[in-house]
C-alpha cells in the first residue's frame, strides 16, 4: 500500500531525536511492554502535520491518513482486520453543504428574518438538492423525551407530521431544584442519552416532523455557540438503504435569546415554560408560530473508511476485545485570525491514534493473546460518530462476543497525573478494572467533574454500547486531572482553555512544550485492563442500573 513520503520521512526524522532524548517513558506495572511517550507524541506530530490537511472525510487528506496508519499498523505487526483481506472498511457517506438562503418566523403577521449563524445554526443528513420548509406550524415538545421505562412522555400524542419541533437541550432534571419531583429520575446533572441533541433529532424524524430546532443553552449543551463554526452549514450521513428512517429534513439549533422572543410574542414567560417542562404533565405546545426555510444544498457522495488490524487469538479467537480511535478531523475551513485554515486535530484525536498504535505495539510485543485484539480507527467520528456506527451496522465481528470497547478520544499531553478522569461512572465492571489499573501506577480514579455534558454519549464507544457492548473511554475533557506539576488547578485550567479555545479550531495543533507522559499513563491503563480481557475468560457486564443492560442480556446465551 502506498505510503506519502513526507508523513514517513517526518515521523523517522523525529523518531531519531527522541532515542537520544531522556524523556521517561510510561510503563505498565510489570514493564513488559513499553508505552513509549516521545513515540505517541511523534504519531500526534505527523497526523496533524499540513501533509494531512486536517484528516476530513473524503478529502485527499483522507487518502493519505489512511494508508499511513494502515502502514503504521502493518508495521506493528497487526494483521489486516476490514474487508477483503485489507485494512480498510468502506463506509459510504453523502456530505451536505447548505449554499446562501434565507430563514424566517412568521407569527400573527409579525414576519422575523433570522440571520446565520448569528440567531441561527441548521444543515441537512437528507440526501437531497433543497431544502425548504414553507410556513411549517412550530411546536415546542419541551426535552421531547420518550421514555416508558422512566415513566415520562413529552408527546403526549401530538401529531408532528410536517411541522418543526422545538427542543430544550439536556434532560428534564438537568436544572430542577431537590424538591421537584423529577429531580434525580434522569440521573440528575448527569446526562443521559434523552438529553443529546442526536436522540432529540432522530425522535423528530420518528414522529413526522420536517425540522428539528434545539435552543441552545451554554450550561446544558455543555458548550458556547461555537457550534456555529465548526460546520458552516456542512453535514454529514451515513448512505442510508431503501426504507430507512429519513432524517428532518434540517436540524439546527436556535439562540436563546431568539427562543426567548418567539415564547414572548406568544404571549409566554420562556422560563416559566421551561418549568413546566419539568413535569410528567407537561403537553406539547402550539407556538402559533410557522417556520420557513429556503436553500440549495450541495450533496455528494464520499467514500470514506475505518482503518482496522488484529491480533488474532489463540484460544477464543472469535471473543474480541477492542481498542478504539478516530483519525478524522475537521480539514480546511476558513481562516482564522492568524490566516490558518487547517483544523489539525492534533488531541482530538490524532493523539488517540497514536495511543491504539502503541497498544498494538506493545501487545505484538508479548505473548499471543487467548482472544482476538482488535485495532480500529475510526472515520467521521466529528461528523455525528458515523464511521463506528456503520462498523455496528456492518459488523465484522460478533457483538454478542465482543468483550469489551477501550475508546481513547483528547489525550491530555501536560506530563503525568496521580489520577484519570472516569467518564459515565456507574455503567459498567469495566469501571473496577480501570480502578485497579490505575492503583497500580498509583493513580486514582476521579468522575467527570461536568456529567452534564453527556460525554459518555458523545464517542464513538457509543456505537458499541447502543450494541450492547461494555464500554470504556479515557478523555481528556471529562475534567482536570490532577497534574504532578501543577495539580487539579492546573489541569481544569488547561481543559477550560483548551475547550474554549482550541477544540475544533486551528490551534488544536502539536506543540514542541507538549509532554506526554501523562497521555502515555493512560494508554498503558488500557494495556493492563487488555492484557486482563484477552488472557481470561471473564465477561464485563453492565451495571443492572445502566439502560444498556437490558440489550446485552438478550445475547447472553452466546457467551456461556
Amino acid at each position: 500500500m502506498r505510503t506519502p513520503a513526507g508523513p514517513i520521512i517526518l515521523l523517522a526524522g523525529i523518531l531519531a531525536a527522541c532515542t537520544s532524548s531522556s524523556a521517561p517513558v510510561a510503563r505498565d506495572h510489570d514493564s513488559s511492554a513499553p508505552i513509549d511517550a516521545n513515540r505517541m507524541s511523534a504519531i500526534t506530530r505527523t497526523l496533524a502535520s499540513d501533509e494531512f490537511e486536517g484528516r476530513a472525510p473524503g478529502s485527499v487528506g483522507e487518502t493519505r491518513t489512511i494508508e499511513w496508519i494502515a502502514d503504521q499498523f502493518k508495521q506493528v505487526g497487526l494483521e489486516p482486520a476490514g474487508e477483503n483481506g485489507t485494512y480498510l472498511q468502506r463506509v459510504p457517506l453523502i456530505r451536505t453543504q447548505l449554499k446562501a438562503g434565507s430563514v424566517s418566523i412568521d407569527r400573527g403577521g409579525e414576519h422575523i428574518a433570522l440571520e446565520l449563524p448569528r440567531d441561527i445554526y441548521l444543515s441537512t443528513t437528507r440526501e437531497t438538492s433543497s431544502a425548504r420548509v414553507e410556513a411549517a406550524p412550530m411546536v415546542f415538545v419541551g426535552y421531547g423525551v420518550n421514555a416508558p421505562e422512566r415513566q415520562w412522555d413529552d408527546f403526549k400524542g401530538v401529531d408532528l407530521t410536517g411541522k418543526v419541533a422545538v427542543f430544550l437541550v439536556n434532560d428534564p432534571d438537568f436544572e430542577a431544584e431537590p424538591n421537584e419531583p423529577v429531580a434525580g429520575r434522569f440521573g440528575g446533572r448527569a446526562m443521559t442519552y434523552y438529553g443529546r441533541w442526536t436522540y432529540k433529532f432522530e425522535e423528530a424524524a420518528r414522529r413526522g416532523a420536517i425540522a428539528a430546532l434545539v435552543i441552545h443553552e451554554t450550561a446544558a449543551a455543555g458548550y458556547g455557540w461555537n457550534i456555529a463554526s465548526a460546520g458552516g452549514g456542512e453535514d454529514y450521513n451515513i448512505v442510508l438503504g431503501a426504507g430507512a428512517q429519513q432524517p428532518v429534513l434540517l436540524r439546527g439549533w436556535l439562540q436563546r435569546p431568539v427562543a426567548v422572543d418567539l415564547f414572548r410574542r406568544a404571549g409566554l414567560d420562556f422560563d416559566a415554560v421551561k418549568r413546566q417542562a419539568r413535569t410528567a404533565e407537561f403537553h406539547p405546545i402550539d407556538l402559533g408560530a410557522t417556520f420557513s426555510a429556503s436553500f440549495d444544498v450541495e450533496t455528494r457522495h464520499v467514500e470514506s473508511h475505518n482503518v482496522l488490524g488484529k491480533i488474532a487469538g489463540s484460544k477464543w479467537p472469535e471473543e474480541s476485545v477492542w481498542f478504539t480511535a478516530h483519525w478524522d478531523a475537521y480539514g480546511l475551513g476558513a481562516p482564522d485570525a492568524q490566516g490558518r485554515r487547517m483544523r489539525p486535530g492534533a488531541l482530538d484525536d490524532a493523539s488517540g491514534v497514536a495511543g491504539i498504535i502503541e497498544l498494538g505495539r506493545a501487545f505484538k510485543a508479548g505473548p499471543q493473546p487467548e482472544r482476538t485484539l482488535v485495532f480500529a480507527a475510526w472515520t467521521a467520528e466529528e461528523r455525528g460518530l458515523l464511521g463506528s456506527e456503520y462498523y455496528a451496522m456492518n459488523p465484522l465481528f460478533p457483538f454478542e462476543k465482543a468483550v469489551a470497547n477501550l475508546t481513547l478520544d483528547t489525550l491530555q499531553p501536560n506530563g503525568p497525573a496521580r489520577d484519570v478522569v472516569l467518564i459515565g461512572k456507574g455503567q459498567s465492571d469495566l469501571e473496577e478494572m480501570l480502578a485497579r489499573a490505575a492503583a497500580l501506577q498509583n493513580r486514582t480514579v476521579t468522575p467527570d467533574s461536568r456529567p452534564e455534558r453527556g460525554l459518555f454519549y458523545r464517542a464513538d464507544h457509543f456505537s458499541f454500547a447502543k450494541r450492547g457492548v461494555p464500554v470504556l473511554i479515557v478523555m481528556a475533557l471529562g475534567g482536570g486531572v490532577d497534574l504532578v506539576n501543577g495539580g487539579r488547578e492546573a489541569g481544569d485550567r488547561w481543559v477550560t482553555e483548551f475547550t474554549a479555545n482550541c477544540y475544533h479550531q486551528t490551534c488544536d495543533d502539536w506543540r514542541p512544550e507538549y509532554d506526554f507522559r501523562g497521555a502515555a499513563q493512560d494508554v498503558a491503563l488500557f494495556y493492563t485492563m487488555g492484557r486482563e480481557l484477552a488472557f481470561s475468560h471473564m465477561w464485563p457486564a453492565w451495571s443492572p442500573g445502566s439502560e444498556f443492560n437490558a440489550i446485552r442480556a438478550k445475547s447472553a446465551a452466546a457467551r456461556q
